[in-house]
């Protein structure tokens, strides 16, 4: 589909190097920052970046400050070569694959962390303390790093693109935030790096997480119920259906703020996370 002139760099200076090129070409710069583990999610983001912008950067690092020591750093996948001919397939111009040592120098003790107050601590943040300044933090020197004019992030971390967002206003980031729509397998699951850890018999229930977000969805736009009438629902749904599941939350929620709302009234953010053995899963909805 495209050409296979990609380049794959490794380093911070060679990554800013190949960006000036880019810009004294005149080029629009797209950025997709990424973990690895590819699928056609991501593939989405780098689509809609090629299509929007002329020169396209996507960012392949497992970030370590954003995982808590009882998470699975140890076991994310990394499966580079599939990962890079994804890109390459997909019309990525360059992919910057740094290695821990390169984005946070062992010489030079990290001082400086970027959180976000209120919109880190809700949701996802409740269990998983720490984990949004490990975002922001990583995606601030990116930013830095790459300098895009466009960066795309995936409507199903709904959270992440909202703290980023607000990143890019405080901080004044001359960069445009673009959400793209999740991605979802045939049976409504969202595509996720961890839907790998699933077993067969957990990926069969699976689905249910999507099949509660449609129900809430349903009925909110049906009678407007209290939130608290819509969450019991949801919890009934799953725990019938994916019995396998552990739901970590599920929330409905402002869709700027990130605060529970007790109606259903207006534009809300229905999400949720649920725990298998191996994998935790979030999902969300917006509801007009």
């Amino acid at each position: 589909m495209f050409a296979n002139d990609m380049e794959t760099i490794k380093t911070i200076k060679a990554m800013r190097e190949s960006v000036a090129a880019a810009r004294r070409a005149g080029k629009k710069i797209g950025f997709v920052p990424t973990m690895g583990a590819l699928h056609e999610g991501h593939a989405s983001l780098v689509d809609a970046a090629r299509a929007s912008c002329g020169w396209v950067a996507v960012s392949i690092f497992v970030n370590p400050i954003q995982f808590a020591p009882t998470e699975d750093l140890a076991s994310y996948p990394h499966p580079l070569e599939k990962d890079l001919e994804l890109c390459r397939a997909r019309g990525a111009d360059v992919v910057f694959v740094p290695d821990v040592n390169e984005m946070y120098p062992p010489d030079r003790p990290r001082l400086t962390d970027v959180s976000i107050r209120e919109l880190g601590d809700a949701l996802c943040g409740r269990s998983r303390p720490g984990h949004f300044t490990g975002v922001c933090t990583v995606v601030a020197k990116l930013l830095n790093i790459v300098g895009p004019d466009k960066l795309f992030l995936g409507a199903k971390d709904y959270q992440q693109a909202t703290i980023l967002r607000r990143m890019i206003l405080d901080l004044d980031y001359p960069v445009d935030a673009v959400v793209c729509p999740t991605v979802r397998e045939s049976d409504g699951l969202a595509m996720s790096s961890r839907n790998a850890y699933l077993s067969a018999g957990e990926r069969g229930q699976a689905p249910a997480l999507h099949g509660s977000l449609l129900l809430a969805a349903e009925m909110i736009r049906k009678s407007r119920p209290p939130a608290e009438q819509v969450v019991a629902a949801m919890k009934e749904f799953i725990t019938a259906r994916a019995p396998a599941g552990k739901i970590d939350y599920i929330q409905i929620c402002d869709s700027e703020s990130l605060r529970d709302v007790p109606e259903t009234r207006g534009l809300v953010l229905v999400a949720l996370a649920v725990r298998f053995d191996k994998a935790r899963l979030i999902d969300n909805i917006v509801v007009e």
